[in-house]
């Protein structure tokens, strides 16, 4: 059986670190290099992937030895409505004491530096990049012309 969910309370400032509205939002437009700084990207462009997913930093996430919840959310500054868009990622940066869930990462930034560091290495984007684009097929007569289409008939009455 699969663990549930965690139970989502409104946020106040007595609540603990492990709750799930104290955790990092991770959103893929703050590690986008495509995006200005005014369209929401937190990291320099040298720091940045082209075109993250929100499954592409749960990819990462999972095998970083930090807890993680996705969640179908919109990003204000998006301006896509597309579902290739959507998708928040909450981070789990420290326990309910204020000790840090791991030492490798003490903020936000270097979470966000590592998921854009290790996003080109996964095997989905190993495939993208090595795959060449494909080329279009032209017979070797008639090859000339742009655009193609009847040409020279006019219109019929």
């Amino acid at each position: 059986m699969a663990a549930s969910q965690p139970v989502r309370m409104n946020w106040h400032p007595n609540m603990k670190h492990n709750e799930i509205e104290r955790w990092i939002c991770i959103y893929p437009a703050y590690i986008n290099s495509k995006k200005t700084r005014q369209e929401g990207r937190r990291l320099p462009k040298e720091n940045c992937v082209e075109n993250p997913t929100y499954v592409e930093i749960r990819d990462v996430l999972s095998v970083s030895n930090l807890q993680f919840v996705v969640e179908n959310k919109q990003y204000c500054r998006e301006k896509s409505r597309e579902l290739q868009f959507r998708g928040r990622v909450r981070v789990q940066l420290r326990h309910a004491d204020g000790t840090l869930c791991n030492n490798e990462f003490s903020t936000r930034e270097s979470i966000m530096k590592h998921v854009a560091g290790k996003i080109p290495q996964l095997k989905t984007r190993q495939n993208k990049t090595n795959d060449p684009q494909p080329q279009t097929q032209s017979s070797g007569a008639g090859a000339g012309g742009g655009g193609g289409g009847k040409k020279g008939k006019g219109k019929r009455r």
